[in-house]
């Protein structure tokens, strides 16, 4: 059965590439390759980054990683004693110097964090040096952000939409005429009983008809300044404009002048 090393030595020649080449791809020095294909492991480094480049060397060889890892655990080298770092006291602030080669082994962590590992983050959200009496600020969570700016969203699409309803919806008639009820006290406009209306207008207004018999709606809207409608007239109609004097109809041939000024109604017989 091949070993740790035979086992990468024959997956690095299967891909055709030197150990230099493999050094370049991983990040990892030539040398420590030399010793993982001699089936050597003493690094003289700390476990876990020796861990860690296995690990990342048995990914780039297309190798099972956690298979890899597993055998060099058997050899009874997981439990080595992590070289710690030499460290200089300057008054009373504490100064960790580390050596190039852990420093390159930080680049290429493993999957498997260190024990410290989160007290290193928490410390680098904070001054970034040690013994700081600062205290940290409580960090809010993700899932709170998230769903605040998700309620943020929901609120300005309503309030888009509101109003866009509101500006579909308004009346155009100024507020000053739709105060006042259209009055009716206007004599009927006597015409022919069954013809045809041609709503023509001088100026912008905005139009109503409804025929009387049975209050049904023959048109509404407004009409710009030299427009015209024709509109169906069965018997009695009431005419309502929004300016009676920007309106005149016309029938069989003959304009007349609508008998109001303002915002009011008219029937036409």
């Amino acid at each position: 059965m091949q070993n740790i090393g035979e086992r990468l030595e024959e997956a690095r020649k299967r891909k055709g590439i030197s150990i230099r080449e493999a050094a370049e791809a991983t990040k990892i020095r030539s040398d420590y390759l030399h010793k993982f294909e001699s089936n050597q492991f003493d690094l003289n480094l700390a476990e876990i980054y020796v861990r860690g480049f296995l690990r990342n060397y048995a990914n780039f060889l297309k190798l099972p990683a956690d298979k890899i890892i597993n055998d060099y655990a058997a050899l009874g080298r997981s439990e080595a004693k992590v070289r710690q770092p030499s460290r200089e006291i300057y008054g009373r602030m504490e100064v960790s110097i580390a050596s190039a080669d852990e420093r390159n082994a930080e680049k290429a962590m493993p999957v498997e964090e260190p024990a410290g590992a989160v007290d290193k983050t928490h410390r680098a959200a904070g001054l970034g040096r040690s013994g700081s009496s600062l205290p940290a600020g409580p960090a809010i969570p993700p899932q709170l952000i998230f769903r605040g700016g998700i309620a943020l969203i929901v609120i300005v699409v309503l309030v888009l939409v509101i109003w866009v309803i509101k500006a579909i919806i308004s009346d155009p008639t100024p507020v000053t005429n739709r105060s006042a009820a259209p009055a009716t006290t206007q004599g009927p406009v006597q015409m022919s009983t069954d013809s045809s209306v041609t709503l023509i207008a001088l100026d912008t207004v905005r139009v109503k008809v409804v025929q009387d018999s049975d209050n049904r709606e023959l048109f509404q809207g407004t009409l710009s300044r030299g427009q015209t409608q024709v509109v169906p007239k069965r018997g009695a109609i009431y005419i309502t404009a929004s300016a009676g004097k920007n309106l005149e109809i016309e029938i069989n041939g003959k304009r007349y002048p609508m008998p109001f000024e303002g915002y009011d109604r008219a029937k036409i017989n």
